[in-house]
């Protein structure tokens, strides 16, 4: 059956899925391999190159000794998982396991790791974590996760279309908001749930973090970046749970991310990346600025790359 698939609404994409009563990755993967006028095996291939990138990352990621190139970050990853490992987790291995490869990816990236952004390198480790948790810890096959990742990307498309994924423009609820959603719907597809529920994932997932601020402290995308790859997928995993439970989101997907651009436009320039704001203006992100730079922001806060916006 052929089907024109267009990324401009989840909606559009749930349909599509419902009408030929296939999975919304299936669609994916057969669109673009006509677009790109390849195989169908070709760019399934392509995209488990990908997959196999974020599984790499784990290992060193979880390094006790890891540190990034500021030394304000590493070795978290190796401490959740110790933790889960040791069985001394509140939540179990399931939830645990995801924190730990979430944090594992987002140190590796911080330390100048090869990773995937998915769909950014501040947001690179939500999607990793919830699909090598799927496989390693609740025993999805490696094929059908390279899949839920056609299924992924479709929802980054469509908030990138309609929104944006970007910190500098949207906050923080645009890079791992967007990554949450992303992994939500990945979660849903492979637990065996409907298009529809993923969309419902997609909205929860977006809900929750709507309105989360970009403040990166000394503006490097570690402090408070790396563990809010860690909550976000958590709650990538509890937008999942509440859509395959049959709890449906009030507020469709599409218009929960068109929300989420009208919020980002709204937000001060001084909570979008600029660590002018947040986290990075408390009296400890200014002293942490200062150890990594050895000298003191200028007046207002300013990115690491210059300080040029600091007076502003």
């Amino acid at each position: 059956m052929s089907i024109e698939l267009k990324y401009d609404s989840v909606a559009a994409l749930v349909a599509a899925a419902e009408k030929a009563g296939e999975p919304i990755s299936a669609l994916v993967l057969r669109q673009q391999a006509a677009q790109l006028e390849k195989t169908e095996q070709e760019i399934y291939d392509q995209m488990a190159e990908t997959y196999k990138v974020m599984a790499a990352c784990i290992e060193p990621g979880c390094a006790e000794d890891l540190r990034s190139t500021s030394g304000l970050t590493g070795g978290s990853a190796f401490k959740m998982r110790k933790a889960v490992e040791s069985g001394k987790t509140l939540t179990g291995g399931v939830l645990g396991g995801a924190l730990y490869r979430a944090l594992a990816v987002s140190e590796l990236n911080a330390a100048m790791g090869r990773v995937v952004a998915a769909p950014t390198a501040g947001s690179c480790g939500i999607l990793p974590a919830a699909l090598l948790t799927m496989q390693n810890d609740l025993g999805c096959s490696e094929h059908d996760c390279v899949m839920a990742l056609f299924t992924a990307s479709a929802v980054g498309m469509v908030i990138a279309t309609n929104a944006c994924v970007a910190g500098a423009q949207g906050g923080c609820q645009a890079e791992c908001g967007s990554a949450a959603a992303m992994a939500a719907a990945a979660i849903v597809e492979l637990a065996g749930g409907t298009p529809a529920q993923a969309s419902d994932a997609v909205a929860i997932a977006l809900k929750n973090i709507l309105g989360l601020v970009c403040d990166p402290v000394a503006g490097l995308v570690e402090i408070p970046c790396i563990k809010r790859n860690a909550s976000g997928v958590a709650g990538a995993f509890v937008a999942a749970e509440l859509a395959l439970a049959g709890i449906g989101s009030a507020i469709p997907a599409d218009e929960t991310i068109l929300a989420m651009k009208k919020v980002g436009d709204a937000m001060s320039s001084s909570l979008k990346e600029t660590a002018e704001g947040g986290l990075a203006a408390t009296p400890t992100g200014q002293k942490l600025y200062e150890q990594v730079f050895g000298t003191a922001p200028a007046a207002g806060g300013g990115c690491a790359s210059c300080g040029a916006c600091g007076g502003r």
